[in-house]
């Protein structure tokens, strides 16, 4: 036997399974319950592509799907995609309840997948534990409500709010573990972003190195640089199997001149996106904008400060992560997470939603949505 909170326990422990590989698409977990509460088939969501949760909880159940409850986090879909739609499957095999998080912002599904299964007699609720539901697609739901990818920023920092020591030297303000799971925040979103100074100081590679991720799509690796001030010998350009190489810069008057000024990026196989620019710098609405057209469904911006400043500011970021360490590292120049201009005073600042708090080693992750300005 099992009561309800047991059965939604088994969902998004089905769903986790898909954290890094179900991309463009979001994570789901069903589970299948009988009459009293036991579990008669269960599945989750693999990859784009493959069969959805509600597919491999039937697959699973068989007969014992006719007059059963399905647990799922998300709204069973409704419309054709990469695959057919769960609810004619729903509907044929008899299920004779559906209780699930949230609806499904999709417009192919949104509310569609609800009605005809209402339609057809079964009995559809919607709500149960919608914000788990949220938290575990927040990548998803942004994206789909907002036609940008989710923007995640990242940083690591002392306890004093230093990125860098007073002689420029970041390696390594936070311990082993910490660093371990900055590295896993890059296998489960599909793009890592730093600006032209990050380049400049650091050369870093920005590659996935724990073998997590498993997405249909491919990795990007994206230098905002409006200016093209980097070098295309830079490590990030490099080439790597699943992984390309972008850089987003500042959009110039076309012709001979504009080939020639980009042509060493082209012959390492980077990806230039010149933009137009705004009062604030390469359009980043428009950069979103194509991310989103490409099926990228989340962005981790890595800094350094006036990066993460440009997407905070123009209210394009959701949620933000600090690594911070048990150290005290001063200095009148030292850099902090953010630059730019900064807001004039505490009661316009951008608030965060609850804090959300892990030990890693000697160093703490603390992470928070970021609330929306008027």
């Amino acid at each position: 036997m099992a009561d309800d909170a047991a059965l939604w326990e088994r969902v998004f422990a089905l769903a986790e399974r898909g954290r890094y590989s179900t991309s463009p698409n979001p994570r789901v977990g069903a589970v299948l319950s009988d009459g009293e509460g036991r579990i008669v088939g269960e599945g989750f969501h693999d990859r784009a592509g493959g069969a959805h949760a509600e597919i491999e909880a039937l697959r699973a159940a068989g007969e014992k799907a006719r007059g059963a409850t399905l647990f799922v986090n998300l709204e069973p879909c409704a419309g054709h995609g990469r695959t057919p739609p769960c609810t004619e499957a729903l509907i044929a095999a008899g299920v004779r309840r559906v209780v699930c998080s949230l609806e499904d912002p999709d417009p192919r599904t949104s509310g569609r997948g609800v009605r005809m299964l209402r339609e057809k007699g079964l009995d559809v609720e919607v709500g149960a534990r919608a914000e788990a539901a949220g938290r575990l697609n927040e990548f998803f739901l942004v994206s789909e409500r907002e036609g940008r990818p989710f923007v995640h920023l990242k940083w690591a920092a002392s306890l004093d709010g230093r990125t860098a020591a007073s002689g420029g030297a970041s390696k390594w303000i936070t311990g082993e573990a910490a660093r371990s799971d900055a590295l896993r925040l890059r296998e489960e979103h599909d793009a890592i972003l730093v600006g032209s100074g990050t380049v400049l100081a650091d050369d870093p590679l920005l590659t996935r190195r724990l073998g997590f991720a498993r997405s249909i799509l491919p990795h990007r690796r994206i230098v905002l640089d409006g200016a093209l001030r980097v070098s295309p010998l830079a490590r990030v350009f490099e080439r790597r199997e699943g992984s390309e190489a972008w850089l987003v810069t500042a959009e110039r008057e076309e012709g001979e001149g504009e080939s020639r000024r980009f042509a060493p990026f082209f012959e390492r196989g980077v990806n230039v996106i010149p933009l137009p620019c705004t009062a604030a710098g390469v359009d980043l609405a428009a950069f979103l904008s194509r991310l989103h057209r490409l099926e990228v469904r989340s962005l981790l911006v890595e800094g350094g400060g006036k990066t993460a400043w440009s997407f905070l500011s123009a209210g394009l970021a959701d949620r933000v992560t600090a690594y911070v360490a048990p150290l005290l590292l001063g200095g009148d120049g030292s850099p902090g997470p953010l630059g730019g201009d900064g807001f004039p005073d505490p009661a316009g600042a951008l608030r965060t939603g609850p804090l959300e708090v892990e030990r890693f080693g000697e160093d703490l992750r603390i992470s928070a949505s970021l609330a929306r300005r008027a």
